[in-house]
């Protein structure tokens, strides 16, 4: 049975305004930093995720969704 597809865009939003916007997640590395567009709060990943996506994102980042943990991290 092949592998799934790993989905590359993750939407995030956030917590404190709201404010959402598609990203596309690297395959490589954590983003441990995400400035909000709408109104400059610095994310990052809340206590137990490796990165934003995982903490704010519709998707969690690369690693994990193939069932691992962040190698980057």
């Amino acid at each position: 049975m092949p592998e799934p597809a790993i989905v590359l865009e993750s939407t995030l939003t956030c917590p404190v305004c709201s404010a959402s916007s598609a990203e596309t997640m690297p395959t490589d590395a954590c983003r441990f930093f995400y400035e909000c567009a709408g109104c400059g709060t610095m994310l990052r990943p809340l206590p137990g995720d490796c990165c934003v996506f995982c903490s704010y994102g519709t998707v969690k980042c690369p690693p994990i969704q193939q069932g691992g943990g962040c190698a980057s991290c």
